[in-house]
């Protein structure tokens, strides 16, 4: 919960089938404190898979693993995607793997597509929002300050909009939520819709 944000009453539990703190901190800034259940999904692209379906199959792919353990609540999961064109940009797994990615964001406009699914009981809710964010041009200095900080860890393309990157950034057009991870207004949307708020 967010410190001076006041507690919103959810007419079933909702569960966030994801371990990622920048999903549960947006929550947390609408007044929801969800229970928290990570599911173990495979994140590889499939051969040919282009960005935007590879968002939407793993969200839906961890809501579904998430949904039989949570009878009688809403499981809520989402995935993030990075892409230039028909490139997905992951995780990076080293600093090295890190720059290179930034360095092919630099001075570029890219996608971010966060997909995510809601499921409670035979309900289901599936979505996905795409934001275009320009980085300004980046300096090795940049670079090699960035990649140093550690930031990029555990993050789609490398960064975080919220973090360190936020420097890079020049323009976002659509939402930031589903930059840092979870398009809230979209997901609030449908969690009238299903009444579970």
């Amino acid at each position: 919960m967010v410190i001076g944000v006041p507690a919103r009453q959810l007419r079933v539990p909702l569960v966030l089938a994801s371990a990622s703190p920048r999903r549960l901190a947006l929550l947390g800034s609408a007044g929801i404190t969800p229970a928290v259940a990570p599911t173990d999904v495979d994140e590889r692209a499939r051969p040919g898979e282009l960005p935007a379906a590879l968002a939407s199959r793993l969200a839906g792919a961890k809501a579904d693993a998430a949904a039989p353990r949570h009878a009688g609540a809403c499981v809520l999961a989402a995935d993030t995607v990075v892409a230039i064109g028909a490139d997905c940009l992951g995780k990076a797994a080293t600093p090295a793997e890190a720059r290179a990615m930034l360095e092919r964001l630099a001075g570029r406009t890219h996608e971010v597509i966060t997909a995510f699914a809601l499921r409670l009981g035979a309900a289901r809710r599936d979505r996905s929002v795409t934001t275009r964010v320009t980085f300004r041009a980046l300096a090795a200095g940049d670079l090699d300050w960035y990649v140093t900080s550690g930031d990029w860890g555990g993050k789609a393309g490398a960064y975080a909009i919220q973090g360190g990157a936020a420097g890079f950034a020049e323009a976002i057009a659509g939402s930031y939520t589903s930059v840092v991870g979870l398009p809230l207004a979209e997901v609030l949307a449908d969690l009238e819709a299903l009444d579970v708020l």
